[in-house]
């Protein structure tokens, strides 16, 4: 047993330190939801992906257009990558979204790409969750505090050999999307966001935690493409992750993705935003 060292005096003075934000987001780009649904509203769908229980697949959504991820038959989480269709080493980046936005996501937030280009990706325009808001236990939906469910961890902690967790079929999926072997695959899978799932962290050790989701069928989460985008989206093995999140017995469910294009000109003079516009010199230039 780890006996914990003795507390300072000024222990208690030290924690009642307040704490500062480290990113304020008040001086970030803020999107146009006005014009974003107006123009939705003339939209017509143009293609649909059904993704199949504890499988992924891949879908494509050009700039300028709307996506949309559904709860259909019954409560269920997914988990969702996305890249810059013409350069996969853009893509979505959690920890910074985390870091600008805060844990969990909701309408008028946006999901930003990975280094040096740092810019959006998808803008999220509509939540039908939106009213969870944070509850007793500091539990929200949407996170981007959880990676992904992996069959690496699950051989660390139980020894396992599991094929169907979010990062094995996020992989199968863009594998047969690009027609690459999954070891060439693999290192695209990145970091998610977990759409419908609820989580947090526990206030007396800090650990990652889950619990049933709250969406139901009809729920569903809107996106605004920002540049040209692959997706790939997993229906989790867990299914509303009340219980595990790596499982052959959980009741999981199918997820819909559709695609939406508004009328032309419907977006005026909106164009794709630019890439970061730091130098790269990192001092050195």
């Amino acid at each position: 047993m780890t006996i914990p060292p003795e507390a300072p005096a000024d222990a208690d003075a030290r924690r009642a330190v307040k704490p500062v934000i480290c990113y304020p987001n008040d001086t970030l780009p803020v999107p146009d939801l006005p014009l974003y649904r107006q123009a939705r509203q003339g939209a017509v769908k143009t293609g649909e992906v059904l993704v199949q229980p504890r499988d992924a697949a891949c879908f494509e959504v050009p700039a300028g257009h709307f996506f949309r991820i559904s709860s259909v038959e019954g409560p269920q989480v997914g988990d969702l990558n996305l890249w810059n269709r013409a350069d996969l080493s853009e893509r979505f980046y959690s920890g910074k979204t985390r870091a600008l936005h805060g844990t969990h996501l909701t309408k008028g937030e946006r999901m930003w790409t990975s280094f040096p280009h740092l810019r959006p990706v998808a803008t999220i325009t509509e939540d039908t969750l939106g009213w969870y808001g944070i509850d007793q236990y500091g539990g929200s939906v949407h996170d981007v505090i959880g990676t992904r469910c992996d069959p690496y961890t699950g051989n660390l902690l139980a020894g396992s050999q599991y094929h169907h967790c979010c990062h094995s079929n996020l992989t199968r999926a863009l594998a047969g999307h690009l027609g690459l072997p999954p070891e060439e695959a693999e290192p695209h899978v990145h970091d998610v966001l977990n759409v419908f799932m609820c989580t947090g962290f526990t206030r007396d050790t800090g650990q990652y935690f889950m619990k049933a989701s709250p969406v139901r069928p009809g729920d569903y989460l809107e996106f605004f493409a920002e540049i040209d985008l692959l997706g790939a989206l997993s229906a989790c093995p867990g299914g509303d992750c009340s219980a595990e999140h790596s499982s052959d017995t959980a009741a999981c469910y199918p997820l819909l993705v559709e695609i939406f294009a508004p009328a032309n000109g419907a977006l005026g003079d909106w164009k794709s935003p630019p890439r970061n516009g730091y130098d790269r010199s990192h001092g050195l230039g």
